[in-house]
């Protein structure tokens, strides 16, 4: 393709400004996330494995491996704990992304939504290796980890991360401008991780109860990638991948449109 001759000789298109910009923020954010702090890995490993370790203690006493169908406790429990926490790290770290990286908008190349985007990029790769930990340590010791259909597992922790990003683009933008949001979502995670069949699964619930609880996007989600570990796992009735995606591609669009809407308030907040 030829050159642009109105362009001025050495200038760069948008797209690769754009580029370079979120290059140096991921490089940036993965530098400040694993290097910074001595105790980064090991905070991102433990907290999964402290949460498995309390519930299978927990499964003890209310047998909660008999409520799950056609599938081990423990595998089903990692799955539905490292996909929730991908979607919950994805809207927590947009709601700060903003102010964290406010000194970068003096450069006019720099828009709010660069750091949101790099966030949850990074945040996705460091989840997925996490996740690949748990896999390869849970063969290891004995526990059916290994996936029965390896695609849909992908389809669904990527469909994960997207709603994860399609909340953080939202919640950057509503927690900027209004501090009290970000205060309320941060109280609501411990209740979401329950409503969202994360300890316990969802099918022993009232079919009136189900049917409000499955207006929650992440339980679809949730389901569908244990789905993939265990082809004959019993999913929650109501699941619904295309309600899913309606849902996260919405949701995308409309955390986009607040970025584009209030980009002046927020580079002046």
């Amino acid at each position: 393709m030829a050159d642009n001759p109105t362009a001025p000789r050495g200038a760069r298109s948008p797209w690769q400004v754009t580029r370079s910009v979120w290059y140096a923020m991921f490089m940036r954010e993965a530098i400040s996330r694993t290097m910074a702090d001595r105790m980064g890995w090991f905070w991102m490993i433990f907290e999964p494995v402290a949460f498995v370790a309390i519930m299978v203690g927990v499964r003890s006493f209310i047998r909660g491996d008999r409520l799950v169908v056609n599938a081990e406790f423990i595998p089903w429990l990692i799955a539905g704990l490292m996909g929730f926490f991908l979607v919950r790290e994805g809207m927590m770290l947009g709601m700060g992304a903003i102010n964290a990286n406010k000194a970068l908008f003096a450069y006019r190349q720099v828009q709010p939504v660069d750091p949101v985007l790099t966030r949850n990029f990074l945040e996705g790769m460091l989840r997925t290796f996490v996740f690949l930990i748990f896999i390869v340590g849970g063969l290891m010791l004995g526990q059916d980890m290994y996936p029965d259909n390896a695609i849909r597992v992908m389809a669904a922790w990527f469909s994960l991360w997207s709603l994860g990003l399609g909340l953080g683009l939202f919640t950057s933008v509503a927690a900027t401008l209004v501090p009290e949001v970000g205060k309320v979502i941060r109280m609501l995670s411990i209740p979401l991780l329950i409503l969202s069949g994360v300890i316990l699964p969802l099918n022993s619930l009232p079919h009136w109860l189900l049917e409000y609880l499955m207006l929650n996007p992440i339980p679809h989600g949730l389901e569908t990638l244990r789905l993939g570990f265990f082809e004959n796992y019993h999913v929650v009735p109501g699941t619904d991948m295309l309600y899913f995606w309606l849902f996260t591609l919405s949701l995308i669009a409309l955390g986009l449109i607040m970025h584009l809407r209030f980009i002046d308030r927020l580079k002046a907040s």
